[in-house]
Protein backbone atom coordinates (compact mmCIF):
# COMPACT_ATOMS: atom_id res chain seq x y z
CA UNK A 1 0.00 0.00 0.00
CA UNK A 2 1.16 3.32 -0.84
CA UNK A 3 -0.73 5.20 1.60
CA UNK A 4 -2.70 7.54 -0.97
CA UNK A 5 -6.53 7.80 -1.32
CA UNK A 6 -8.51 7.01 -4.62
CA UNK A 7 -9.21 9.32 -6.63
CA UNK A 8 -11.81 8.09 -9.11
CA UNK A 9 -10.48 9.93 -12.97
CA UNK A 10 -14.83 10.36 -13.75
CA UNK A 11 -14.82 12.35 -10.71
CA UNK A 12 -12.11 14.06 -11.49
CA UNK A 13 -13.69 15.13 -14.74
CA UNK A 14 -16.58 16.19 -13.31
CA UNK A 15 -14.76 18.36 -10.76
CA UNK A 16 -12.80 19.93 -13.46
CA UNK A 17 -15.25 20.84 -15.40
CA UNK A 18 -17.10 22.68 -12.84
CA UNK A 19 -13.88 24.26 -10.78
CA UNK A 20 -12.74 25.70 -14.53
CA UNK A 21 -16.27 27.41 -15.47
CA UNK A 22 -16.84 28.61 -11.84
CA UNK A 23 -13.39 29.83 -12.22
CA UNK A 24 -13.63 31.55 -15.78
CA UNK A 25 -16.81 33.26 -14.28
CA UNK A 26 -15.01 35.01 -11.54
CA UNK A 27 -12.33 36.12 -13.67
CA UNK A 28 -14.85 37.69 -15.66
CA UNK A 29 -16.50 39.10 -12.67
CA UNK A 30 -13.54 40.54 -11.12
CA UNK A 31 -12.51 41.97 -14.77
CA UNK A 32 -9.09 42.42 -14.48
CA UNK A 33 -8.58 40.27 -18.13
CA UNK A 34 -9.56 37.24 -18.61
CA UNK A 35 -7.84 34.00 -18.79
CA UNK A 36 -5.17 33.88 -22.11
CA UNK A 37 -6.91 30.52 -23.02
CA UNK A 38 -10.59 31.50 -22.76
CA UNK A 39 -9.31 35.28 -24.27
CA UNK A 40 -10.36 34.69 -27.51
CA UNK A 41 -13.93 32.60 -27.25
CA UNK A 42 -14.52 36.08 -24.77
CA UNK A 43 -13.47 38.34 -27.08
CA UNK A 44 -15.97 36.52 -29.93
CA UNK A 45 -18.91 36.67 -27.50
CA UNK A 46 -18.23 40.19 -27.16
CA UNK A 47 -18.70 41.11 -30.57
CA UNK A 48 -21.50 38.99 -32.00
CA UNK A 49 -24.08 39.44 -28.35
CA UNK A 50 -23.90 43.24 -29.36
CA UNK A 51 -25.39 42.11 -32.29
CA UNK A 52 -27.82 39.01 -31.23
CA UNK A 53 -28.09 39.15 -27.47
CA UNK A 54 -28.98 35.37 -26.71
CA UNK A 55 -25.37 34.64 -28.30
CA UNK A 56 -23.42 33.81 -24.93
CA UNK A 57 -20.17 33.15 -23.68
CA UNK A 58 -20.91 29.65 -23.42
CA UNK A 59 -21.62 29.57 -27.20
CA UNK A 60 -18.75 30.95 -27.81
CA UNK A 61 -16.57 28.49 -26.05
CA UNK A 62 -17.97 25.50 -28.02
CA UNK A 63 -17.99 27.23 -31.71
CA UNK A 64 -14.61 28.20 -31.30
CA UNK A 65 -13.22 24.86 -29.97
CA UNK A 66 -14.60 22.98 -32.69
CA UNK A 67 -12.30 24.87 -34.50
CA UNK A 68 -9.65 23.91 -32.48
CA UNK A 69 -10.43 20.62 -32.56
CA UNK A 70 -9.93 20.76 -36.44
CA UNK A 71 -6.69 22.38 -36.16
CA UNK A 72 -5.74 19.67 -33.83
CA UNK A 73 -6.79 16.95 -36.65
CA UNK A 74 -4.83 18.56 -39.27
CA UNK A 75 -1.62 18.72 -37.01
CA UNK A 76 -1.84 15.55 -36.03
CA UNK A 77 -2.39 13.92 -39.36
CA UNK A 78 -5.43 11.93 -37.23
CA UNK A 79 -9.42 12.15 -36.64
CA UNK A 80 -9.70 10.44 -33.28
CA UNK A 81 -13.46 9.36 -31.63
CA UNK A 82 -11.87 11.21 -28.71
CA UNK A 83 -12.39 14.69 -30.83
CA UNK A 84 -15.65 14.14 -30.95
CA UNK A 85 -15.83 13.15 -27.05
CA UNK A 86 -14.16 16.56 -26.72
CA UNK A 87 -16.85 18.31 -28.37
CA UNK A 88 -19.13 17.25 -25.93
CA UNK A 89 -16.86 18.04 -22.61
CA UNK A 90 -17.17 21.87 -24.70
CA UNK A 91 -20.78 22.23 -24.63
CA UNK A 92 -20.92 20.70 -20.99
CA UNK A 93 -18.36 23.32 -20.19
CA UNK A 94 -19.96 26.15 -22.00
CA UNK A 95 -24.08 25.66 -20.28
CA UNK A 96 -21.41 25.19 -16.66
CA UNK A 97 -19.97 28.72 -17.61
CA UNK A 98 -23.39 30.57 -18.39
CA UNK A 99 -24.73 28.93 -15.54
CA UNK A 100 -21.73 29.86 -13.22
CA UNK A 101 -21.68 33.37 -14.50
CA UNK A 102 -26.10 33.88 -13.62
CA UNK A 103 -24.74 32.72 -10.43
CA UNK A 104 -21.71 34.48 -9.84
CA UNK A 105 -23.70 37.80 -11.17
CA UNK A 106 -25.60 37.78 -8.02
CA UNK A 107 -22.74 38.44 -5.61
CA UNK A 108 -22.12 42.17 -4.36
CA UNK A 109 -18.86 42.96 -5.25
CA UNK A 110 -17.89 46.84 -5.99
CA UNK A 111 -14.89 46.78 -4.45
CA UNK A 112 -11.10 46.63 -5.38
CA UNK A 113 -10.11 44.34 -2.77
CA UNK A 114 -13.58 42.03 -3.68
CA UNK A 115 -12.49 41.97 -7.26
CA UNK A 116 -9.35 41.42 -6.18
CA UNK A 117 -10.27 38.03 -4.24
CA UNK A 118 -12.53 37.44 -6.93
CA UNK A 119 -9.50 37.50 -9.72
CA UNK A 120 -7.41 35.30 -7.46
CA UNK A 121 -10.17 32.49 -6.51
CA UNK A 122 -11.00 32.25 -10.32
CA UNK A 123 -7.08 31.92 -11.06
CA UNK A 124 -6.59 29.10 -8.54
CA UNK A 125 -10.08 27.35 -9.24
CA UNK A 126 -9.14 27.68 -13.09
CA UNK A 127 -5.74 25.90 -11.87
CA UNK A 128 -6.79 23.19 -10.16
CA UNK A 129 -9.99 22.13 -12.70
CA UNK A 130 -7.54 21.89 -15.60
CA UNK A 131 -4.77 19.65 -13.48
CA UNK A 132 -7.50 16.96 -12.82
CA UNK A 133 -8.35 17.18 -16.16
CA UNK A 134 -5.00 15.90 -17.29
CA UNK A 135 -5.73 13.01 -14.97
CA UNK A 136 -8.65 11.45 -16.67
CA UNK A 137 -9.61 9.10 -19.58
CA UNK A 138 -12.67 11.13 -20.46
CA UNK A 139 -11.94 13.51 -23.03
CA UNK A 140 -10.89 17.22 -21.83
CA UNK A 141 -11.88 20.19 -23.22
CA UNK A 142 -10.61 21.64 -27.04
CA UNK A 143 -8.24 23.66 -25.25
CA UNK A 144 -6.52 20.98 -22.59
CA UNK A 145 -6.59 17.96 -25.48
CA UNK A 146 -4.96 20.21 -27.75
CA UNK A 147 -1.84 20.54 -25.12
CA UNK A 148 -1.70 16.80 -23.94
CA UNK A 149 -1.96 15.54 -27.81
CA UNK A 150 0.61 17.89 -29.00
CA UNK A 151 3.13 17.10 -25.99
CA UNK A 152 2.39 13.08 -26.56
CA UNK A 153 2.75 13.85 -30.31
CA UNK A 154 5.96 15.34 -30.12
CA UNK A 155 7.21 14.22 -26.92
CA UNK A 156 7.16 18.03 -25.15
CA UNK A 157 6.94 18.63 -21.51
CA UNK A 158 3.05 19.33 -21.13
CA UNK A 159 3.61 22.06 -18.30
CA UNK A 160 6.25 23.49 -20.77
CA UNK A 161 3.66 23.11 -23.59
CA UNK A 162 0.70 24.25 -21.92
CA UNK A 163 2.86 27.74 -21.26
CA UNK A 164 3.65 27.99 -24.87
CA UNK A 165 -0.15 27.58 -26.13
CA UNK A 166 -1.15 29.85 -23.58
CA UNK A 167 1.09 32.51 -24.92
CA UNK A 168 -0.07 32.17 -28.33
CA UNK A 169 -3.78 32.15 -27.05
CA UNK A 170 -2.59 35.50 -25.63
CA UNK A 171 -1.27 36.94 -28.49
CA UNK A 172 -4.88 35.77 -30.75
CA UNK A 173 -6.63 37.40 -28.19
CA UNK A 174 -4.83 40.86 -28.11
CA UNK A 175 -4.93 41.06 -32.63
CA UNK A 176 -8.68 39.79 -31.98
CA UNK A 177 -9.44 42.53 -29.82
CA UNK A 178 -7.70 45.17 -32.06
CA UNK A 179 -9.74 43.76 -34.89
CA UNK A 180 -13.07 44.17 -33.12
CA UNK A 181 -12.81 47.09 -31.44
CA UNK A 182 -9.77 49.24 -32.80
CA UNK A 183 -6.18 49.64 -32.29
CA UNK A 184 -4.84 51.22 -28.67
CA UNK A 185 -8.72 49.30 -27.32
CA UNK A 186 -7.92 46.43 -25.15
CA UNK A 187 -11.15 44.84 -23.76
CA UNK A 188 -10.71 41.37 -21.95
CA UNK A 189 -6.91 41.82 -22.22
CA UNK A 190 -5.77 43.40 -19.13
CA UNK A 191 -3.01 42.89 -16.54
CA UNK A 192 -4.48 39.17 -15.19
CA UNK A 193 -4.41 37.90 -18.56
CA UNK A 194 -0.60 39.05 -18.60
CA UNK A 195 -0.09 37.21 -15.08
CA UNK A 196 -1.92 33.62 -16.31
CA UNK A 197 0.06 34.02 -19.59
CA UNK A 198 3.51 33.54 -17.70
CA UNK A 199 1.87 31.29 -14.54
CA UNK A 200 -0.48 29.41 -15.39
CA UNK A 201 1.44 26.62 -17.19
CA UNK A 202 3.55 25.91 -13.68
CA UNK A 203 1.04 26.99 -11.12
CA UNK A 204 -0.92 23.81 -13.37
CA UNK A 205 2.22 21.31 -12.74
CA UNK A 206 2.45 22.58 -8.96
CA UNK A 207 -1.00 21.55 -8.47
CA UNK A 208 -0.36 18.23 -10.55
CA UNK A 209 2.03 17.40 -8.42
CA UNK A 210 0.49 17.99 -4.90
CA UNK A 211 -2.62 15.63 -6.73
CA UNK A 212 -0.25 13.20 -7.34
CA UNK A 213 1.22 12.92 -3.96
CA UNK A 214 -1.80 12.36 -1.93
CA UNK A 215 -3.83 10.59 -4.48
CA UNK A 216 -3.93 7.54 -6.80
CA UNK A 217 -5.99 8.50 -9.94
CA UNK A 218 -8.01 5.41 -10.54
CA UNK A 219 -11.00 4.47 -13.52
CA UNK A 220 -14.22 3.69 -11.46
CA UNK A 221 -16.05 2.31 -14.72
CA UNK A 222 -14.07 0.47 -17.80
CA UNK A 223 -14.47 3.12 -20.64
CA UNK A 224 -11.20 4.16 -20.82
CA UNK A 225 -10.55 1.91 -24.57
CA UNK A 226 -13.43 4.36 -25.58
CA UNK A 227 -11.56 7.44 -25.23
CA UNK A 228 -7.71 6.33 -26.49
Amino acid sequence: MNGKRVFYSEVAYVCGIVLLAVGTAMMERADFGMSMVVAPAYLLYLRISQSFPAFSFGMAEYCLQALLLIVLAILTHKIKLKYLFSFGTAVFYGYTLDLSMKVIAVIPSVTFVGNVLFYVLGFVGCAIGVSLLFHTYISPEAYELFVKEISARYGTNISKTKTVYDCCSCLIAVLLSFVFFGFGHFEGIKIGTIICAVVNGSCIGICSKVFESGFEFKDAWKLRKYFE
